[in-house]
């Protein structure tokens, strides 16, 4: 959870009676070769993203288990893809996107890291076409799914992921939640100004004004029949998570490993890992992976 006031903002939240309107992006698909580049940038592991790629890779991998075929909705450039898929080598990955230059550098970036177990195709997650009834093992998406222009697709999103996916596979997809107040959008993109380039922190900026109210969330969920629950960060709606039941017994290896990915983050970071795992544990998303 971010360094800011958080009592402050929590109490604006809480008396904003009239929310702000959700605002889509204004490029749909992320093409430009500077925009691409800023956020891959910041989103690598070392980057400003860091402590929340790991918080979610560790919530990933509760919902995954070795043989499993795992599909990564918009993935980007396949920070977050790669961070699971090196912590889970005996899974098989896919990763999914519309852009064209963002998949260039995800397949640059997986084989740097000489990963034999990803794979990417390009597509538009609202209409996995390219995947059968019941097909896939586990979904997983992070902070991508504001992308989408509208609330419908935001449901056809959730429709396709319910379609695709086996009876007994597993979920975690998660994106920022919509703030009710225009000035608690303003502080969260620019906390870390001074830590990003400039183009990242305007692009935070329209991904946390494109945020889907915990509402639409809820809807699209309903897809799932049951099969996964809505989770949020405590009393503000700063990200929320949509998670199945863990699908596999804690694993003291990959305990370890994510531990040291931890350890081995600046202290800053540190405390930004601990107080999203905190807002995030105080409104009922556990794992059992998630290092302490």
């Amino acid at each position: 959870m971010p360094s800011i006031n958080i009592a402050r903002t929590i109490a604006r939240e809480l008396l904003s009676f009239t929310p702000c309107a959700r605002t889509p992006e204004p490029d749909l698909v992320m093409a430009d070769a500077e925009q691409v580049q800023a956020y891959t940038e910041a989103g690598r592991e070392c980057g400003v993203m860091a402590p929340v790629y790991l918080h979610h890779c560790s919530q990933v991998c509760d919902v995954i288990r070795p043989g499993d075929t795992v599909v990564d909705l918009a993935c980007g450039p396949a920070t977050q893809l790669a961070q699971v898929a090196r912590l889970n080598p005996d899974c098989h990955f896919i990763g999914v996107d519309l852009s064209a230059e963002m998949l260039r550098k995800a397949r640059a970036h997986v084989a740097d890291l000489q990963l034999a177990n990803v794979e990417f195709r390009d597509g538009d997650i609202s209409r996995l076409e390219m995947f059968g009834n019941a097909s896939v093992d586990a979904v997983m998406t992070t902070m991508a799914l504001h992308h989408l222009p509208t609330r419908q697709l935001l449901l056809d999103t959730f429709a396709e992921v319910a379609r695709i996916l086996k009876p007994d596979g597993g979920v975690y997809l998660v994106d920022f939640g919509h703030l009710k107040s225009e000035r608690s959008i303003r502080e969260f993109a620019y906390q870390y100004a001074d830590r990003q380039p400039e183009i990242f922190t305007i692009d935070y900026l329209n991904s946390l004004r494109a945020a889907f109210p915990v509402a639409d969330f809820r809807a699209a969920a309903q897809a799932l029949d049951g099969r996964a629950q809505v989770y949020t960060t405590l009393l503000v709606p700063y990200m929320v998570a949509l998670k199945s039941a863990p699908r596999r017994a804690p694993d003291s290896a990959l305990q370890a490993r994510l531990r040291e990915l931890h350890d081995a983050m600046p202290a800053y970071h540190q405390r930004d890992f601990k107080d999203l795992s905190t807002f995030f544990r105080l409104g009922g998303l556990r794992s059992a992976h998630l290092p302490r």
